[in-house]
């Protein structure tokens, strides 16, 4: 592993860190690759029986890092018409190693602080159980402009009505209403959060490790059964449409000459996410 994310074991439960806290662990192919190889780690040793999985420094995870999407955009394309497909292609491989936190026979508990927005949520809505700060904020204002949900896993967490209001407008949920709204288990004060979260993942880790995974292939298959699948393949097609529309395409563009100035466009008018008073 580069050291984009971090593995260490405690008893019976694994934690896995989101490393980039200068970037506020933003998400990079080498960071997916890293996810890859310490949740394989994790899911190899027996002693092992939950894993927690949290992010270094201000934030869980603050999407995808949009200086690189937007490069990436560039240099794939290179002037060439947009490959829809080619486009899927990309986008599943970061789709499948979300989903490899749903797959995994061993419990994930998410531990989510600060911004929890974009990308980052796919990480904690893939997790089984969400434990967050009481300020954190949940999100997704790429709904706004230049993206959709790959994962497409708001209406299977949340219903049609509250996941409609969210990505209808790219508002977030604090803490509390997460926990309200039934996207979390439990909600704390920052400085107790990661005690909580470890806390939760141990009381998980004491079951045996059989009966946790027939838990979990309980649950998980009776929303696969709702089409979740074919869902994702939509979400993900759906996202390369979205960064290809004439308002993603100039968001990408105001992206590579300054990504801070590109944010600020969309989500000023919303006053959130950093651009004004943090409220839901």
């Amino acid at each position: 592993m580069s050291g984009t994310v971090l593995l260490e074991n405690a008893g019976a439960v694994a934690t896995l860190t989101l490393n980039r806290p200068e970037r506020l662990n933003t998400i990079t192919p080498e960071l997916i690759d890293d996810l890859r190889e310490a949740l394989a780690a994790a899911q190899a040793d027996d002693s092992v029986h939950a894993i927690r999985l949290r992010g270094a420094g201000r934030a869980f995870c603050a999407g995808y890092d949009i200086g690189w999407g937007a490069e990436v955009m560039a240099e794939a394309e290179g002037g060439r018409p947009w490959d829809p497909l080619a486009d899927q292609r990309m986008m599943s491989a970061f789709v499948d190693a979300y989903m490899s936190l749903w797959r995994s026979p061993k419990p994930v508990i998410a531990q989510v602080h600060g911004f929890c927005v974009g990308g980052g949520t796919d990480f904690a809505l893939c997790s089984d159980l969400i434990v967050c700060s009481e300020d954190c904020r949940i999100g997704y204002p790429p709904a706004r402009v230049w993206g959709s949900p790959t994962t497409a896993m708001w209406t299977y967490r949340l219903g049609l009505e509250r996941s409609m209001r969210l990505l209808l407008t790219g508002d977030p949920l604090d803490g509390r209403r997460a926990v309200e709204w039934g996207l979390a288990s439990e909600c704390h004060p920052e400085a107790e959060l990661d005690a909580a979260a470890l806390a939760l993942a141990s009381r998980v880790a004491q079951l045996p490790a059989n009966q946790l995974q027939a838990m979990k292939l309980l649950v998980n298959h009776t929303f696969e059964q709702m089409g979740l699948a074919t869902t994702q393949l939509i979400g993900t097609l759906l996202d390369g449409a979205a960064r290809h529309t004439p308002e993603g395409q100039a968001f990408s563009e105001a992206a590579m000459s300054d990504v801070g100035a590109a944010v600020r466009a969309r989500d000023e008018p919303f006053g959130d996410y950093g651009q004004g008073p943090r409220s839901v």
